[in-house]
């Protein structure tokens, strides 16, 4: 197939790392970028090749580019992403699709309407330590799984992250305890229901640059989430405890555990145990890309368009997830236990993987 022409809005901290990935996908074409910040988007395409958009609506005009990839602040998510639906663009988004149900639903009717692709982050169940734990799921390794441990144990991000105030105002759950959401999900099937519990450890920051800021956000989140399937999960988020002893995924199975240590990297280390004792490692199903690739997602999507079959990273699987967000934020302010009603189709596994 032709190469799928991409560009990117929103050239801040994690832009390099999609357009690197880009770059070095045949299918995939880095066209140029747009930022609100001046000289960003000059920046990057002057390290990957493109055009420097001066604003989102010259990007849209461009009927040369196929797809867009909206790395804009959480808060802009949705804005974003409709007007470049509207403007007939496919769109893979970063993560959360929205941060409101209402708003999810919204953009994934919107998508249907235009009769364009909306994909969305986090996309890393699409990578091989993933893929290899969703196998041995799938093939009963672990005999029927009733509980999972899930931890993002993120730190203190001010000590690494640039610009840190977008990510401590929607939380640690919205940026980070997304990640494990969207694979046990994906793996399991839907949320039915939420238990919450939030605090605020260290409201009082300091940016790498000396500047004070405050928390209106908690910045430790503990969640249960009851899915369909029967499987409880216990979910940690937050942006103070560091990462520790308790990282990554565990899998409890009638049979035996399963340790992904990382719900993020695509060649994490990943152990079984038949006694709750004894960890020995498991092969991956095939030699893994070493950290995050990007783009993954995105060569999902446009081999998907191609070959006319849905992409992995479904929109309807991520208002799912906006619901979940939602319940635990409702959970954790009334006290009380909240249910989710909203579904989707689970993806299929990899080819390689299946």
């Amino acid at each position: 197939m032709a190469a799928v022409r991409v560009a990117l809005v929103g050239c801040g901290n994690i832009a390099a790392q999609y357009a690197r990935t880009i770059a070095a996908e045949p299918d995939l074409e880095l066209v140029g970028g747009t930022d609100v910040v001046p000289g960003r988007a000059a920046e990057l395409v002057a390290r990957f090749g493109g055009t420097d958009y001066p604003t989102l609506d010259s990007l849209l005009g461009d009927d040369g580019i196929d797809t867009v990839v909206n790395l804009t602040a959480p808060k802009a998510h949705a804005e974003v992403t409709a007007q470049c639906l509207e403007a007939g663009k496919h769109v893979h988004t970063e993560k959360p699709l929205a941060l409101r149900y209402e708003e999810a639903r919204e953009l994934a009717e919107l998508a249907v309407r235009q009769d364009v692709r909306l994909s969305c982050a986090p996309a890393t169940l699409l990578g091989e330590a993933q893929q290899t734990a969703w196998k041995l799921v799938r093939e009963g390794a672990l005999g029927t799984v009733r509980a999972v441990y899930a931890d993002a144990n993120w730190g203190r991000i001010e000590t690494w992250h640039p610009s840190p105030q977008g990510l401590y105002g929607v939380g640690p759950l919205v940026d980070v305890g997304i990640y494990p959401i969207a694979i046990l999900t994906a793996i399991f099937g839907p949320v039915r229901r939420v238990h919450a519990y939030c605090a605020m450890l260290e409201p009082d920051r300091v940016t790498l640059t000396g500047t004070p800021f405050s928390l209106e956000t908690p910045d430790f989140n503990v969640a249960l989430l009851e899915l369909e399937a029967g499987v409880v999960v216990r979910l940690t988020a937050t942006f103070w405890v560091r990462a520790g002893r308790q990282v990554g995924l565990e899998l409890h199975g009638d049979d035996a555990s399963l340790h992904l240590a990382s719900w993020l990297e695509f060649d994490s280390q990943l152990d079984l145990s038949v006694d709750g004792k004894e960890y020995a490692p498991v092969p991956l199903v095939r030699a893994p890309y070493r950290g995050v690739h990007w783009g993954r997602a995105l060569v999902d999507l446009a081999e998907a368009i191609a070959e006319g079959r849905p992409h992995r990273a479904s929109a309807d699987h991520a208002v799912h997830v906006v619901e979940v967000l939602n319940a635990v934020a409702r959970s954790t302010r009334d006290e009380t236990a909240v249910a989710v009603a909203s579904g989707f189709q689970p993806p299929t596994p990899m080819e390689w993987s299946s």
